[in-house]
């Protein structure tokens, strides 16, 4: 093998494990919307890959290994939802949260049920809320109060006004139509909001 012709192998090796690693993440994605943790095996997501359980052992070491990757992925669409303007108002706020959450809501809500039999969910959780939260704090800054405790009490009281929980009691229990659910949360930040 020449010197020029080492370095492009390479590159399309590593080109080719990116591939095969977007494969498995995507087929786990599916497998995780489709059923619970218990059920799904690292045989079922190699074989919707096409690859092999070996190969899917070494790139992730197992279902852990392809949470974190799941989530990271996750992650990014939740940030892409909820782009939101400089100086957004209450309003602007519950439509990127309802948009998020019509997309994912029901997932998330199913995801967290298993929480418990699966703590490898909780890093995916833990950064979920720690992120709401910061969210939250950044798209209301101007609107909280400078005193330390009283702008996290409010950050708190908005998150859960904000929370999937109460996007799931709106649309999926009290079955509001995405407009009335909507103007339900962004109703509660307002009220929230002149309150501080």
């Amino acid at each position: 093998m020449t010197k020029e012709a080492r370095p492009y192998r390479q590159v399309a090796r590593a080109a080719s494990t990116e591939e095969t690693r977007a494969r498995i993440v995507s087929a786990f994605d599916m497998a995780m919307h489709e059923r619970q943790m218990d059920d799904i095996t690292l045989d079922q997501i190699a074989a919707s890959a096409g690859t092999t359980r070996q190969t899917v052992i070494r790139l992730f070491g197992g279902k852990d290994g392809l949470v974190e990757a799941f989530v990271e992925q996750f992650g990014q669409g939740v940030k892409r939802r909820r782009v939101m303007p400089a100086n957004a108002s209450h309003q602007h706020v519950a439509e990127a949260l309802f948009e998020d959450y019509e997309e994912i809501g029901d997932f998330v809500i199913r995801m967290l049920a298993q929480e418990d039999r699966h703590p490898v969910l909780s890093i995916w959780h833990n950064i979920g809320r720690a992120t709401h939260r910061a969210w939250i704090a950044s798209s209301f800054a101007g609107a909280l109060p400078a005193d330390p405790q009283a702008r996290e009490s409010l950050i708190t009281q908005l998150v859960i006004a904000g929370d999937v929980y109460t996007w799931k009691l709106l649309r999926r229990d009290i079955k509001l139509s995405v407009e009335a659910a909507q103007s339900v949360m962004s109703s509660m930040f307002s009220k929230l909001l002149k309150e501080a």
